[in-house]
């Protein structure tokens, strides 16, 4: 019997389930949400499954029972009901202003008014929309559905262009404003979107939108968990290394059960390759310009912690690195506890694939591929045969080469943390077990790098004249005891700046 297909870039529920590919079954919370409520709003990563669940839901409203044949939904689903659904979607193309935005809004207006077979008296968009549910409501003497699918990418598209961005975010408030006064029109309203704009500044009214992108019971909404990977795909597991499957492509968190990146697993499935298949869709360069702009170290991002209101707050005027880290993808939540009665977020990286190309990409921005990949050559070798001195060799050739000038326009001469970030990154990129700030009962050391059966523990001074006072710490803490006896080999590596040279000034090295 041939396998079935991998729904690879599918967001259609009806093509997955009419053309013999593989399904997880989401249908259970599609039963839930209109069991416990009306409207609801879940963000997601980009690729994570939102426009899929979307157009599931849209199906089982539209009652395309023939859909649902064999999944939980089948026999939980009241299929004698049927209701007009709205969909909305920004998903495809790019908004660049205003005007493109209304005629966005226009051509989806118009594909519905040759749906139902409407014609329009209003003639501005959010008008449209008003007049759409209403009709619908009178023909079909049935309330509407209305599923709203990247609410949010308007805005994002021009995130780094504010006077642009903002006008859209006004547009857009604009036309969602039309759900706050149609409730007895609607029986259901879904939106998903990648941020969580406030609701004051986006959905002004609709105070009883229920956000469930981290309620414990929907953590599962999206993805694949560990059961339904080795379950659903069973037939295509032979020879597969499941652990390693985990270590590049599970890890996110949204309280609930860990889920995996449900694009690069069926990319990985289709070629058995080991490949950063999501990061590689997108590009975070508006984030990485950020992250330097606030001077935010990039070992920092290990031992991230944040409040909710972090979390949750996004907008225009006010863009936070931590949010935007979390909410895009390349954070997520490792731990929660409570600071008295405020709940409090430690994030991390989810696996190995965002770690590995995040750092990567932070390279990029200073540095040339090929004199990157050459420098990298330079460091797994050094490492790997533990040829301590060359690590110096190399990151003094690191350093040489980003351009005077990308200092001057960062400032980051007298900044710890940009130099303490490039190794970082190095480290990373080659994939290492690399640990940051792990605390010893003497303190917490800057780094620590894993290798083989070595263990090498790094510490970083900006200083005005190299004294050595780096290893004197390293030494002086005694950070090495918490690794005695579990490594061959442990490396105290004290590494200090100047801020005139903006390179490595002094490296001491002490072997244990």
């Amino acid at each position: 019997m041939p396998k079935k297909k991998l729904p690879i870039g599918i967001q259609s529920f009806k093509v997955i389930r009419e053309d013999n590919y593989y399904y997880v079954d989401k249908t259970p919370f599609v039963k839930k949400l209109v069991d416990e409520g009306k409207y609801f709003f879940l963000s997601r990563p980009r690729r994570f499954g939102k426009s899929l669940f979307l157009d599931t839901l849209r199906q089982a409203f539209l009652g395309r029972k023939d859909l649902f044949q064999g999944l939980y939904l089948e026999n939980n689903w009241d299929w004698d009901q049927k209701y007009p659904v709205v969909h909305v979607s920004f998903g495809a193309g790019v908004v660049r202003s205003k005007p493109e935005l209304v005629e966005t809004f226009f051509s989806i207006l118009r594909r519905h008014e040759q749906i139902y077979d409407l014609s329009y008296i209003e003639n501005l968009p959010n008008k449209q929309f008003e007049e759409l549910i209403f009709k619908l409501s009178k023909k079909y003497n049935q309330k509407v559905v209305v599923l709203i699918d990247e609410y949010d990418k308007p805005i994002l598209d021009n995130i780094t262009k504010p006077d642009v961005a903002i006008p859209i975010r006004e547009e857009l408030k604009n036309f969602y404003s039309v759900l706050k006064d149609m409730d007895e029109h609607l029986k259901f309203c879904f939106v998903t979107g990648v941020s969580k704009f406030s609701k004051v500044s986006i959905f002004s009214g609709l105070n009883n939108l229920k956000d469930i992108t981290l309620h414990p019971e929907c953590a599962t909404i999206c993805g694949y968990t560990q059961d339904e990977l080795e379950s659903v795909f069973q037939d295509r597991l032979d020879e597969v290394d499941l652990a390693k499957v985990k270590e590049w492509y599970d890890g996110y968190n949204f309280l609930g059960e860990r889920v995996y990146n449900p694009f690069d697993v069926l990319l990985y499935l289709d070629s058995k390759i080991f490949r950063p298949y999501w990061f590689e869709t997108g590009t975070p360069t508006f984030l990485i310009e950020l992250l330097f702009k606030k001077q935010f170290s990039l070992s920092k991002l290990e031992l991230l912690e944040v409040g909710e209101e972090i979390l949750d707050s996004f907008d225009v005027n006010s863009i936070l690195p931590e949010n935007v880290l979390f909410q895009t993808g390349y954070l997520t939540i490792q731990d929660v506890y409570f600071r008295g009665n405020a709940r409090k977020f430690k994030l991390c990286f989810p696996n190995l694939e965002v770690k590995m190309s995040f750092t990567n990409s932070i390279l990029n921005t200073f540095s040339d591929l090929t004199t990157k990949e050459h420098h990298y050559d330079d460091l797994y070798y050094a490492l790997e045969k533990g040829a301590v001195s060359q690590i110096e060799t190399t990151f003094k050739s690191i350093f040489a080469s980003i351009p005077h000038d990308w200092f001057r326009k960062n400032n980051l001469q007298e900044y710890e943390g940009f130099y303490a970030s490039v190794f970082y990154a190095y480290f990373c990129g080659l994939g290492l077990d690399v640990r940051v700030e792990e605390v010893t009962n003497f303190g917490q050391v800057d780094m620590t790098v894993i290798f083989d059966q070595r263990c090498y523990l790094f510490e970083f001074k900006v200083v005005e004249k190299a004294d050595g006072r780096s290893l004197s710490q390293l030494k002086e803490k005694k950070y090495y005891e918490k690794y005695q006896g579990k490594f061959a080999e442990i490396y105290l590596i004290g590494v200090e700046f100047g801020k005139e040279e903006r390179n490595v000034v002094g490296y001491y090295v002490d072997k244990l």
